[in-house]
């Protein structure tokens, strides 16, 4: 084969469906993220034609997906009709399943939750998987037009979010588990999976404040039981070549001597996860934590506030955790050029303990271009980023153009 051949078979060749895809991903971006525009407000943003801008808005009217919503302000001219996405098209059922609890919510394309179930998550994946599916239907049987929309899946651990399969869970149960499936059977509907954290994470970009929207590199650091990272770059998720990209928890912070190669003793997860903070809090009062009861994730919580409130050993556990944490953060901004961290669970409960903490990790100095004007905050979802991002699954692809084109 010729030389020039061959290079011509691996270019990547935009042909007309994928344009028009990409425009009409453009327009439904926009009206997710500013909820109300006009078609000549679309034009402007987008730089796409006017005539071009009708032409998508008319096939996304057609489909339902698009309707007009009321006038914008006049400046003088014929006002325009302003368009927003029809939310009842847009409404799918999400799970987010936890090691301590399962959660099934129905919700909207604007991020919006409209009703959920919780139940504590099963000992095993097949339970849990049957679990799911009766909760699921539950939804289906109240909301019959919503099974034709698919259901997304959020879970711990290194997912393939192309087969479907937990290759790697965070219980070991959990290990070559195919989730897709077999809910895809009992359902009769299409189900995709994601990783917890990464789900979140696009939650986040999404749906969290507008300041976060136009960053170029976001990652979001999720704190509970074990510490994932969801990355986050020029609006795409980042997931890596193995779909393992964000595994931050395992990266070593203090080495120390001995034959373990995961889940070191000197790795970030066993420094700074909720476990952690509960261990060292205990070691700190000499005994259990007062009312220790229920997940740890609601011990951490009862520190947090402990901690807001004075208590000197709940304070010391926190800041502890906190300087750990920040050593990590510290190391993916220097290694991604990070632009705003978010970070998600119960210890932000302390969050000025803990951003003070996080802050004295980094350098000082202008030079230091890579933590000059980094936003550094909790998540703005209130602790709801997985499953927004969950019910938010099934229709990715009508905002890829990608999957658009198809």
């Amino acid at each position: 084969m010729p030389i020039h051949a061959l290079t011509t078979t691996r270019r990547r060749v935009l042909r007309i469906p994928h344009v028009r895809a990409a425009n009409q991903a453009a327009v439904l971006h926009l009206l997710r993220r500013h909820q109300r525009l006009s078609r000549a407000e679309i034009a402007r943003r987008t730089g796409l034609s006017e005539a071009a801008v009708s032409r998508i808005v008319a096939g996304l009217m057609a489909r339902d997906l698009v309707v007009e919503q009321g006038g914008e302000d006049s400046t003088g001219g014929r006002p325009g009709i302003r368009l927003q996405l029809n939310e009842s098209r847009f409404q799918a059922v999400g799970v987010d399943i936890q090691l301590w609890e399962t959660r099934v919510s129905m919700g909207t394309i604007s991020g919006r939750i409209v009703c959920t179930e919780r139940f504590r998550t099963p000992s095993s994946p097949e339970k849990t998987l049957r679990t799911v599916a009766d909760a699921v239907e539950t939804h289906y049987e109240q909301h019959p037009e919503v099974r034709e929309r698919g259901v997304g899946i959020s879970v711990r651990g290194l997912i393939n979010s192309q087969t479907g399969v937990a290759e790697l869970g965070s219980d070991p149960a959990w290990i070559h588990v195919a989730v897709k499936e077999p809910l895809e059977q009992i359902l009769r509907t299409s189900v995709s999976v994601e990783n917890n954290v990464r789900a979140a994470a696009l939650a986040e970009y999404n749906y969290g404040t507008p300041d976060i929207q136009s960053a170029h590199c976001l990652v979001f650091i999720k704190v509970d039981e074990g510490i994932g990272m969801g990355i986050v770059l020029d609006g795409k998720l980042y997931r890596g070549p193995r779909m393992a990209a964000g595994e931050i928890g395992q990266m070593v912070i203090t080495d120390s001597p001995g034959p373990e190669r995961h889940d070191r003793p000197g790795c970030l997860e066993m420094l700074a996860s909720d476990h952690a903070t509960c261990e060292r809090y205990q070691r700190l009062v000499g005994g259990r934590p007062k009312g220790a009861l229920g997940s740890v994730t609601d011990q951490v919580r009862r520190i947090c506030h402990m901690a807001m409130s004075g208590d000197e050993a709940a304070r010391e556990a926190v800041r502890q955790t906190a300087r750990y944490l920040g050593v990590g953060i510290f190391n993916a901004v220097w290694a991604l050029d990070v632009e705003a961290v978010i970070i998600d669970g119960a210890i932000t409960e302390a969050w000025p303990l803990v951003r003070d903490a996080v802050r004295d990790q980094f350098p000082v100095g202008s030079e230091f271009l890579n933590f000059r004007n980094l936003t550094l905050r909790p998540s703005s979802l209130g602790g709801e980023a997985a499953i927004i991002g969950a019910f938010t699954l099934p229709f990715a692809t009508l905002f890829s153009a990608e999957g658009s084109a198809h």
